[in-house]
């Protein structure tokens, strides 16, 4: 199929008002083909919303997985974020992180869930994440189990008090969780410090999987950059909605 097919899509945007947050944000909402309000659809959460559709191409690449490769039609809702406090917001030490949770689980969700067809049981929807967004995709799974019960994570940020945290749970086995980290990510250079990538997403699926989480794991050639994710996010996306 010519991929001009691809690139004709429905893009929604929207801005909430958070009061968790004091301050608004700002949400893009794919649509797939054929889409019907009287249907109900799987949805994606996205964190870093504004450069999974720019830099990883998740509208182009959701349309070829629905038309071609047999995926069952997703909404996809890409939540933005402001780069200067992303930190704040994503990781476990940040000064926003409560609030940004809140935020995501008891405004976000049920706003999407007012406006869209998106169906609204754990297993229908997916909590998709790169670096720090990875990891705070698994802390709203560990804050809010009712709600949330399958990341998709992409080199997962899991710092040292993530693992903790991992590491203080009892039972995860409602969990399943699609990781995927580069080779070439061993010595990367954050805002917080220099990690070993690889042994951080080594060490969160060990602790996961003893704690009965289903996790599908690979390592592959690949920075931590978004031109690896890329061209992971088929087969991550493909793991949970393949019909």
């Amino acid at each position: 199929m010519d991929d001009s097919v691809f690139l004709k899509r429905t893009i929604v945007k929207h801005t909430l008002w958070s009061e968790s947050l004091q301050e608004e944000r700002k949400l893009r909402i794919y649509l797939p083909p054929g889409y019907d309000e009287l249907l109900s659809y799987p949805v994606v959460y996205c964190q870093d919303g504004e450069e999974f559709f720019n830099f990883g191409r998740i509208a182009t690449i959701a349309g070829k997985l629905i038309l071609e490769e047999g995926a069952e039609p997703f909404i996809i809702v890409g939540v933005e974020v402001n780069v200067a406090v992303r930190t704040q917001e994503y990781a476990p030490f940040g000064t926003r992180f409560d609030q940004y949770l809140a935020c995501f689980a008891e405004e976000i969700i049920p706003y999407v869930e007012q406006n869209y067809p998106v169906r609204r049981s754990p297993n229908e929807r997916i909590v998709a994440g790169d670096s720090l967004g990875g990891s705070v995709s698994l802390h709203l799974a560990l804050r809010y189990p009712k709600l949330f019960t399958r990341i998709l994570s992409l080199s997962g940020a899991f710092y040292p008090l993530t693992l903790e945290w991992i590491e203080d749970e009892t039972d995860l086995s409602r969990l399943e969780i699609n990781m995927v980290v580069g080779l070439q990510e061993r010595d990367y250079e954050t805002d917080t410090g220099v990690y070993d990538f690889v042994q951080l997403n080594r060490d969160a699926k060990k602790l996961l999987e003893e704690r009965g989480a289903k996790v599908d794991y690979r390592e592959k050639d690949g920075r931590h950059l978004w031109g690896f994710w890329q061209k992971e996010l088929p087969e991550s996306l493909l793991y949970f909605l393949t019909i």
